[in-house]
């Protein structure tokens, strides 16, 4: 259902008002780079058989926030962030950083997933803050073409950014996110999509709208923790975070919600499935200037939160993503808002 001529890209840009591909762009926030101060002092931290470890190499990834960074089979791609930001693709044999196929457009506020052999992009925003469009088509790059395509229209009445996404058994699930930007429209709303077929089905709304966050499933159960919902129109674009945690049981088709909230209530986060535990990563909240550095993490066995050894550097604004028995998380704004911007590369491990 996914291919169509990149070309098509062209008229979207035009109708959404945004710019394409090719065009030299300032960025978007302060200068780049990490914080040698702090990730030299903290980057080997560890706690409960977790420990974060800094990847250093000859080349570094583009410094970037509010972007996407996914796995796919034995490579990782950061892509996307305010502004036009190139994709790069990770490969952690020899940990170095090589470019890919730009973006035909700005995408920004997404979760990306590898997926049957591309990278999926559904539900983002594009264009300047505050009033950033919802992107209205499904995007898929192929690594084996170094392509990007067209897919599916999503629906018009369904369209948003800065949700949550997964993939379990071959179908994509969109949850919350936003219709007008940062101006507001934050939805509770939930999404089925099939890539075998182009179906879009509307699925019971989640019990909280949120946005900037992102969603894990683990054993059948799609989670959405953190996030807030948005609304600049008021001035309190970052200050409404949502602490209860929901969760949608897929083969069941309903909705609770948990009795432990998020001890750390916060947006702009990262979120994963792994060693049996969803984990929450970073984050920003009204409460701090700096982003938040807490890493914790839910146990549905217990049906209890533990805390995890703390990022070396705080972000908010970037994806965590699984590889192999590591979690990988780059990029990211170091304070709340818009920078400065990060391209360091930490991993956490269990030993």
């Amino acid at each position: 259902m996914i291919p169509r001529p990149v070309a098509l890209f062209a008229s979207l840009a035009l109708a959404l008002g945004v710019s394409a591909c090719g065009s030299e762009q300032a960025p978007f926030s302060q200068p780049a780079g990490t914080l040698p101060e702090e990730s030299a002092a903290s980057a080997e931290s560890s706690s409960g058989g977790f420990a974060w470890r800094a990847v250093e190499g000859a080349a570094v990834p583009s410094a970037r926030h509010e972007n996407a960074f996914a796995a796919l089979d034995t490579r990782l791609y950061l892509l996307g962030g305010r502004g036009e930001r190139p994709l790069e693709i990770f490969d952690p044999a020899t940990d170095t950083w090589v470019p890919g196929a730009a973006p035909p457009l700005e995408i920004h506020h997404a979760q990306a997933v590898g997926h049957d052999g591309g990278l999926w992009v559904i539900g983002a925003l594009t264009g300047e803050f505050p009033d950033e469009p919802p992107i209205p088509v499904v995007l898929r790059y192929d690594p084996a073409t170094d392509a990007w395509s067209e897919g599916p229209a999503i629906p018009e009445a369904r369209r948003r950014g800065g949700g949550g996404l997964v993939v379990h058994d071959g179908a994509f699930y969109l949850v919350g996110g936003l219709t007008r930007g940062h101006n507001g429209g934050y939805v509770p709303w939930l999404d089925r999509f099939d890539p075998a077929t182009g179906a879009w089905t509307p699925l019971p709304d989640a019990p909280h709208p949120r946005d900037h966050f992102h969603a894990a499933v683990l054993d059948g159960r799609l989670y959405a923790a953190g996030g807030r919902t948005s609304s600049h129109e008021t001035g309190e674009v970052d200050t409404l975070t949502v602490a209860p945690v929901d969760v949608y049981d897929i083969a069941a088709g309903t909705w609770s919600t948990l009795d432990a909230p998020i001890p750390t209530p916060r947006s702009g986060t990262a979120t994963v499935a792994f060693a049996g535990r969803i984990i929450v990563l970073g984050g920003e909240s009204g409460r701090q200037a700096r982003a938040h550095d807490e890493v914790e993490a839910y146990d549905p066995a217990t049906g209890e939160w533990e805390t995890l050894p703390p990022l070396p550097v705080g972000r908010h604004g970037t994806q965590a993503t699984v590889s192999g028995d590591a979690v990988h998380i780059v990029a990211g704004s170091r304070d709340r808002g818009g920078g400065p911007e990060l391209h360091d590369h930490l991993v956490l491990e269990l030993h």
